[in-house]
């Protein structure tokens, strides 16, 4: 006959009486505290108008009370903080915990080109052959130079920070099948900035932030050195690169970068940010927008330099082009910065520029598709085509 099952005591059961009862308080009090407080308009991050729940939908209500749940933040803030702590991971599917401090963004084709997944089709190839070209071509029409760039992400860099047990598909990546792609079968002058930063990674300081997804101003000088190298003896009036030489790096101590800023933990995942200063005094002065720039991140930037005899510039570009603004500023007249990928040509016709540069991050190459602004203007395509027979023509007289 089986012995009796044990029974297992309750840790409660030990406890004296007054102790059992103002345990069981404490936990209802922790339980019902914030909803009290958000019916009482109190402790809430974020503050909205009554009326607006008012004849709402159910799911309505419940992203208003989502959004005014009091102490919301300051739990979100906890739990992450203890996750790391405690466990030493992250609180967040999109913001992965890598090796020696690194912090990898796991959004916005982040996963994809970290793990190099889904190559181009031929299909996919074509279209950015054929989109690239127009938008070459055009440019072509009005003696414009133009340069398509290609920046790394962080995992290309420093591939040993990323979290072990990744196994990253074989190459080639899309950054190779599109630089090989328009070198092969295009007239796009390419800027593959990944040479550059790998040759320099090792030069001392880091050239990406730890808990950012972006480089800092010492990888952004890399980048800026190359575009200006791809420029030369192209366009009149252009000033050579300034060298490293031109530059004094001034580690400052930070708070933690916008993945830090993601997870709440920006207090606590520190780091040096890798800054730059000009041993001579910038010339450029930003006109747009007034105030604060916000590092040049937002989505217009105007900059200006007191000398006719320098090019005009217009750069479309991602945030990754943010750190390139201060560089690239010095070498232009004017320079127009607009957060977007595609060359319009009506911006073309405006600005008038001597100088387009055209920057996307590798990782978006996996979830974006280019949009063929040029071959949505008819009048850009009759400048192609108008240029094409002329330069034929012009060749066959030879």
């Amino acid at each position: 006959m089986p012995p009796p099952p044990m029974s297992v005591a309750s840790p409660v059961r030990h406890l004296a009486p007054w102790a059992g009862r103002l345990l069981v308080t404490l936990f209802v009090v922790a339980i019902a505290l914030p909803g009290l407080a958000t019916g009482l308009g109190l402790g809430q991050e974020t503050q909205g108008n009554e009326a607006e729940t008012t004849g709402a939908s159910l799911m309505a209500r419940a992203a208003w009370f989502d959004a005014h749940f009091a102490f919301r933040d300051r739990f979100v803030q906890a739990q992450s903080w203890l996750r790391y702590q405690l466990l030493g991971v992250s609180s967040l599917a999109t913001v992965w915990k890598g090796r020696d401090g690194w912090w990898f963004l796991a959004d916005d084709g982040g996963v994809e080109a970290m793990l190099n997944e889904h190559p181009f089709t031929p299909s996919e190839l074509e279209t950015w052959r054929e989109t690239l070209q127009h938008t070459r071509d055009f440019l072509a029409t009005r003696g414009i130079a133009h340069v398509f760039v290609i920046a790394p992400d962080k995992a290309t860099i420093y591939p040993e920070g990323l979290p072990a047990g990744l196994h990253p598909r074989p190459a080639p990546t899309r950054t190779d099948q599109l630089v090989d792609e328009l070198r092969a079968r295009s007239t796009v002058t390419v800027v593959d900035l990944r040479d550059g930063l790998l040759a320099a990674r090792d030069g001392g300081a880091p050239l990406f932030h730890r808990t950012d997804t972006h480089w800092n101003d010492v990888g952004a000088a890399v980048g800026y050195r190359q575009i200006l190298h791809a420029l030369a003896g192209r366009v009149p009036g252009l000033p050579p690169a300034v060298g490293p030489e031109g530059f004094a790096l001034a580690p400052v101590a930070a708070s933690g970068a916008d993945l830090a800023t993601m997870l709440r933990l920006e207090v606590t995942l520190t780091e040096d940010d890798q800054r730059l200063a000009p041993n001579r005094s910038r010339r450029a002065r930003l006109i747009e927008p007034s105030g604060d720039a916000k590092r040049f991140a937002v989505p217009r930037v105007v900059t200006v330099v007191d000398d006719p005899g320098l090019p005009r510039a217009v750069v479309y570009r991602d945030s990754f082009g943010s750190a390139l603004v201060p560089f690239l500023a010095e070498h232009f007249s004017r320079m127009v910065t607009l957060w977007e990928y595609d060359v319009v040509p009506a911006t073309v016709r405006e600005e008038q520029p001597q100088v387009v540069i055209q920057q996307w991050v590798g990782r978006r190459l996996y979830n974006r598709a280019p949009y063929d602004a040029v071959a949505a203007d008819p009048a850009a395509m009759a400048d192609i085509a108008a240029y094409q027979a002329a330069s034929s023509s012009a060749a066959a007289r030879r």
